[in-house]
């Protein structure tokens, strides 16, 4: 289980690792080159600032001046993202501090409840990244197809595809933490069973005690009926 543990913090490590750039990036949606007819300047935006580059390899970024003019499934994506960073970067240290490898955080009952916190944790930051891309993804697709804009159509960036897989790591790393240590501990706990007796071998032994009783009374009474005699 200790090599199961080590590859899901792996997993957590790399998924949150890659939430993180997909949440710097700038390459959220990109223009398509299909609809465009400048083919050598193209725009790309993320969840921070939109920017602009061409050939050449010089590119101009605006940052969002203001929160209240930003779309509200750009602020819904934003907060997601935000949180599933957070419970990552908590679920890591939890799950570090719950593995069997470990000599932090308590005895193995402790370390259960811990690693399953982190198992929770991670679980939750995977859904919420996913969530998060998925909506993005949903808007800018539903955008491309919309035949009433007019405008100039984006396509998908790297940064959605890198936060889909830094969540689907942080689901499989979550989701193992929590099957690893609960099937330990049924196994620690049933090694401490104490053999109690059951009722046919009770019986059985009160069988074996009653015979021993009445050979002492009647050799009681034979040695009552001498002496009375003496």
């Amino acid at each position: 289980m200790s090599g199961m543990q080590i590859f899901a913090l792996i997993f957590c490590i790399s998924g949150t690792g890659a939430v993180i750039g997909a949440v710097v990036s700038n390459e959220w949606k990109v223009t398509s080159r299909a609809s465009s007819v400048i083919t050598a300047t193209w725009v790309f935006q993320g969840l921070w600032m939109n920017c602009a580059g061409n050939a050449l390899g010089s590119y101009h970024c605006r940052p969002h001046l203001t929160i209240f003019r930003v779309e509200g499934f750009l602020q819904a994506c934003r907060a997601l993202m935000i949180t599933s960073i957070c419970l990552g970067f908590f679920g890591t240290i939890c799950a570090f501090a719950g593995m069997k490898c470990t000599r932090i955080g308590g005895d193995n009952h402790m370390k259960a409840k811990i690693v399953c916190l982190a198992g929770i944790l991670l679980i939750l930051s995977g859904t919420c990244s996913l969530a998060g891309c998925s909506l993005y993804a949903h808007k800018t697709t539903s955008e491309y197809f919309d035949p009433t804009i007019v405008t100039a159509k984006y396509e998908l960036g790297t940064a959605l595809f890198i936060g889909w897989a830094g969540s689907v790591l942080c689901l499989v790393g979550g989701l193992i933490f929590c099957c690893t240590f609960p099937f330990d501990n049924v196994i620690q706990r049933s090694g401490y069973r104490y053999a109690t007796a059951s009722p046919n071998s009770i019986h059985s032994m009160t069988k074996m005690k009653a015979p021993s009783k009445l050979m002492h009374r009647d050799e009681l009474s034979q040695t009552y009926n001498k002496n009375s005699y003496v």
